[in-house]
């Protein structure tokens, strides 16, 4: 999810978040894998999801299911953080929210996730090697995805944020014929 999908509400959440942070209540990493305990509760009951977006139901009873289903999983703070979430009608946002705080978190990790695509498989060696030069060239800890596509015949595609360094024989041959054209 990038950044430009996130809506300013879910990025005014996040914040709070990491408000939560800077008043040394939770660490990062805690608020991280309490969002990821929420997810995986999510994940696995749709009808949890859909009771707690619900509108017919009051905000006591989905603040008690709150404190049911969350309130021995994960810290009290984040607890009532759901419970602001369903009292402001933004519980539906949550997803968008826990995208947003990875992004920060990242950005307080300095690392930067690139998504790197070669037409074959490459040996963990050369992995190594690109990975190296990325943190160099970008100053970051480098996140790769790595992907295969063997369209591009040759060399690599890298894309960084909103970026994309296109190295590949496909990309080359294109800009060939439309100049021979």
């Amino acid at each position: 999810m990038t950044e430009q999908q996130i809506p300013l509400s879910a990025k005014n959440y996040s914040e709070a978040l990491i408000k939560i942070v800077r008043d040394n209540i939770l660490s990062y990493e805690e608020v991280q894998d309490d969002l990821n305990t929420i997810s995986q509760i999510l994940d696995m009951s749709e009808d949890l999801r859909m009771t707690l977006q619900n509108p017919t139901i009051t905000d006591e009873i989905k603040s008690e299911i709150t404190d049911e289903v969350f309130g021995k999983e994960i810290h009290p703070e984040l607890v009532n953080f759901l419970k602001i979430l369903i009292e402001k009608k933004r519980f539906g946002e949550f997803y968008q929210i826990k995208a947003d705080y990875a992004m920060k978190l990242d950005e307080v990790n300095n690392i930067q996730t690139v998504e790197i695509i070669s037409a074959v498989p490459l040996n963990s060696e050369y992995q190594e090697q690109i990975i190296t030069k990325l943190k160099g060239k970008l100053n970051k800890n480098i996140r790769p995805n790595w992907s295969i596509n063997e369209d591009i015949i040759a060399g690599l595609i890298f894309k960084i944020s909103d970026d994309v360094i296109d190295t590949s024989i496909k990309n080359k041959l294109d800009k060939l014929n439309k100049n021979l054209m």
